[in-house]
């Protein structure tokens, strides 16, 4: 598909002036790709025009892409600059949107909506977040061109909690393969682990990401011959200060860097995942292709990422999950079953087929 006299694609670089989220890394990586695909040629991509927009704040940084150019315009940030400025700087062109928000008053976007979070575990973040998303997103559904999410489930859920016709959502995934890119910084970590095997969890300490599960399951395994490390934080303006306790047996490292999160994803002997709400699932994914057997919760989306490359238990059942931690923890043949399992299910999710996808659902407008 020729797209000469097309007016090109603006995409919404709001993301870039904030630590990175998984929804801000699957915009970076989504983007990437398609920098690449204008890389080698495709023909998908031939004659399009790219543009990331950032707000003036930003104009020092410097671009991470070849071909996707980026500009600076607009002073302020954050909600401001993307309801008020962004729809004067696209004038026309199609608006691309990758991190769950977009200008109310501009028909001429695309929206990646991940999930309806905010509307199905609204106890997880604070009223002005939830009260901001309840009237956001329906928006957003009704005067963007086309919805983007990142799974079927997702999908169904965007149209039931939001209203938002299921015919007007298109389905990409997501992908695990950027932790292969990522330079393993094995000293930082490693001074505050001891010899014993440890169970990995990385998520944030909101609610329903439920770590007490963890916590619960291990209580019940007499003299654990592992233990548990936690990784991430949370955002109290996202999540409100109601944050529930991590018990003292387990290692909360807070913020890791890239580096520290491969290694121990690489090292540890399983990572668990007791979510009670994914709209996708991108830690899980990360894992498997890093080669870390994973134990994840009975949720649609995360069974939908991981297929049977994953073992599943309930989020709401501690002794089930402290069976599987003994047996995946003392069975070698197990994890090495997993790891092979992971592998076949990660080069299936590649960003290439990500941004692929995503050109293809939006096309029809690029013209």
């Amino acid at each position: 598909m020729k797209h000469a006299h097309a007016p090109g694609l603006l995409i919404n670089g709001r993301f870039l002036g904030r630590r990175a989220t998984g929804v801000d890394r699957f915009a970076f990586e989504t983007i990437r790709a398609l920098d690449q695909l204008i890389e080698l040629g495709d023909p998908l991509v031939a004659g399009l025009r790219t543009e990331l927009i950032v707000p003036e704040a930003l104009a020092g940084m410097q671009n991470p892409f070849r071909h996707v150019g980026l500009r600076a315009s607009g002073r302020g940030g954050g909600v401001h600059w993307e309801q008020i400025v962004l729809p004067q700087v696209a004038r026309g062109r199609l608006l691309l949107n990758l991190c769950n928000s977009g200008p109310l008053l501009y028909r001429h976007q695309v929206t990646v909506l991940h999930d309806a979070a905010p509307a199905r575990v609204p106890d997880s973040y604070s009223r002005s977040f939830v009260a901001w998303y309840r009237l956001m997103a329906p928006r957003i559904g009704r005067v963007s061109r086309r919805v983007i999410t990142v799974s079927e489930f997702s999908r169904r859920e965007l149209c039931d909690a939001y209203r938002i016709p299921a015919g007007k959502i298109g389905v990409v995934p997501e992908s695990g393969e950027h932790m292969l890119r990522v330079q393993q910084d094995e000293s930082a970590v490693v001074a505050t682990l001891n010899e014993r095997p440890f169970v990995l969890a990385v998520g944030s300490l909101n609610r329903h990401k439920n770590f007490q599960l963890v916590a619960e399951a291990a209580r019940l395994i007499r003299e654990a011959q592992f233990d548990i490390v936690v990784v991430g934080g949370g955002d109290p303006r996202v999540y409100g200060t109601d944050q529930e306790a991590l018990p003292k047996f387990v290692k909360h490292l807070g913020y890791v860097s890239d580096g520290d999160l491969a290694t121990l994803y690489r090292r540890a002997a399983c990572f668990v995942y007791p979510s009670r709400y994914e709209g996708f699932g991108l830690p899980p994914v990360e894992a498997l292709a890093l080669g870390c057997p994973v134990i994840a919760s009975r949720l649609p989306a995360v069974q939908e990422a991981c297929g049977d490359a994953a073992l599943y238990t309930s989020p709401d059942d501690p002794a089930e999950l402290a069976r599987l931690l003994e047996q995946i923890t003392s069975d070698v043949a197990l994890r090495a079953s997993l790891r092979e399992r992971g592998r076949a299910r990660t080069a299936e999710l590649t960003w290439r087929a990500t941004a692929t996808k995503l050109i293809g659902e939006i096309s029809p407008w690029l013209t």
